[in-house]
């Protein structure tokens, strides 16, 4: 047998490529080797800004030219870096004599010895990580969140006076509008978006371990903290002025924690859509010339949201994962978060590819009116709670004697069909005010929603 070409050896790589490659922009090996780069060069132009031993600011078309190498970073780059790398051993210093080898491109040898200079390698990972995640979450993950989240308060507003029957613990109960009990999702959701929004991106700067000792000893004169901080918020981060060889990563076990709660609420949502198709609530829209089945030709699986539940189990186990490992280093560091960290990509592929799912998977949906009235029709004992509780209001007004409403409503509808006659001859025969009467005379299980409807404005 022959070997096969080389080949994607994770699905994101391969048949999901196209739902989830704009995440390489960014969380690839390309992606943190340019925001390498990028911090780099940065930091080059910050120390000859400030005048560093002897140095002068760079003109405004040397600066240009140095962070021309960050925009128009490409395949060529990213094969020189790797033919470095296969030297150095070391990603970190392949980057810094790439950055050394583009000086001499623009004949600044000059100031070569600046490259790098009093960093460690972590000093440039953590910004770069800081970086790309960031910019991952801001352009690519959160707006397909806020699309997937748009598309239900779309839905929520749509069917907002959709009367369903209710499940608890599987079972009918007071009945609510689908409209409703999409409106939930859509809340617990955003709330989640508010926070990953929120979210903090720390940086540090401070060489071997956060002591600044290289820094202090080339120039004791320096206020090294804040020449750090301003270096870190010009990136557009958050300084963290204590930490060991590493910055701490206590923001990225924040930020993948909320993802992956995020992925546990989406997850929710997949296993109570796929339920509502299977009752029949929500009909499949076919797809033309899709199959559902090999051998039955008849079915429309609800694939999109199969899909998206697997998917989010495997991002939440990663996420989860890095969120746990991440918090630990040994003394002033140790190198388990290296490895550990090349795995975010994964972790966001599979949740945004989850994303793309839901998003396909709720436009491919229509709500059956039918069977949703046809399901409350048969299950009018849901009413037995309308009516004990008016019973009760009836006997604290001093309109009725009865003895408890609850055991009463329960002897006649619990475990059992009652319909709409047997109710109505029931509630004839209570003792209760005429008003609480013609009101219960007059409730359906489609008209007991109570303020359902009204709820979903009550979404931001």
């Amino acid at each position: 047998m022959t070997s096969l070409p080389p080949q994607p050896l994770s699905p994101l790589d391969g048949r999901y490529r196209s739902a989830v490659g704009s995440l390489g922009e960014h969380l690839s090996e390309a992606g943190l080797n340019r925001a390498r780069v990028h911090v780099e060069i940065e930091w080059l132009i910050a120390q000859t800004d400030r005048g560093f031993f002897g140095t002068s600011p760079l003109p405004a078309n040397q600066k240009a030219a140095l962070r021309q190498v960050v925009t128009d970073f490409g395949q060529a780059d990213i094969d020189e870096l790797a033919a470095l790398e296969a030297t150095t051993r070391h990603d970190v210093k392949a980057v810094e004599y790439y950055v050394r080898r583009r000086l001499d491109d623009l004949g600044l040898e000059h100031i070569a010895e600046l490259t790098h200079f009093a960093a460690t390698s972590e000093d440039i990972n953590n910004l770069s990580y800081a970086i790309t995640v960031r910019d991952a979450v801001q352009q690519v993950w959160l707006p397909k969140f806020r699309a997937v989240i748009a598309a239900l308060h779309e839905l929520a507003v749509e069917h907002r006076d959709a009367a369903m029957l209710s499940r608890t613990h599987g079972q009918p109960a007071t009945p609510s509008t689908m409209g409703k009990e999409l409106a939930v999702f859509v809340y617990r959701l955003s709330r989640i978006a508010a926070q990953v929004e929120a979210s903090e991106y720390l940086g540090k700067f401070s060489g071997a371990t956060g002591t600044f000792s290289a820094h202090v000893v080339a120039a004791p004169d320096v206020s090294w903290p804040s020449v750090s901080q301003e270096f870190v918020e010009s990136l557009g981060l958050s300084w963290n002025p204590l930490t060991t060889q590493i910055e701490s990563h206590d923001w990225q076990a924040e930020l993948y924690s909320r993802i992956s709660h995020a992925n546990r609420v989406l997850h929710n949502l997949a296993t109570d859509i796929w339920t509502y198709i299977s009752l029949g609530a929500f009909r499949q829209i076919p797809a033309p010339g899709a199959t559902g089945s090999s051998t039955m030709p008849h079915k429309v699986n609800p694939i999109r949201f199969e899909n998206a539940e697997a998917n989010l189990e495997l991002s939440s186990a990663v996420l989860d994962s890095l969120a746990a490992t991440l918090v630990t280093s040994r003394l002033q560091r140790d190198l388990t978060d290296s490895s550990a960290q090349r795995n975010i990509g994964v972790g966001f592929g599979h949740s945004l590819l989850a994303l793309d799912n839901i998003q396909r998977g709720l436009g491919e949906i229509d709500l059956d009116l039918a069977v949703l009235a046809t399901d409350l029709d048969a299950n009018w004992e849901v009413l037995g709670e309308a009516i004990q509780t008016v019973i009760r209001a009836e006997v604290v007004a001093g309109r009725s004697t009865i003895a408890d409403p609850y055991a009463m409503l329960k002897e006649l509808t619990r475990g059992k069909r009652v319909g709409a006659t047997e109710l109505a001859e029931f509630v004839n025969g209570l003792e209760i005010g005429d008003d609480a009467k013609q009101r219960l005379l007059a409730l359906t299980p489609a008209t007991y929603t109570g303020i359902a409807s009204g709820l979903v404005d009550r979404l931001p």
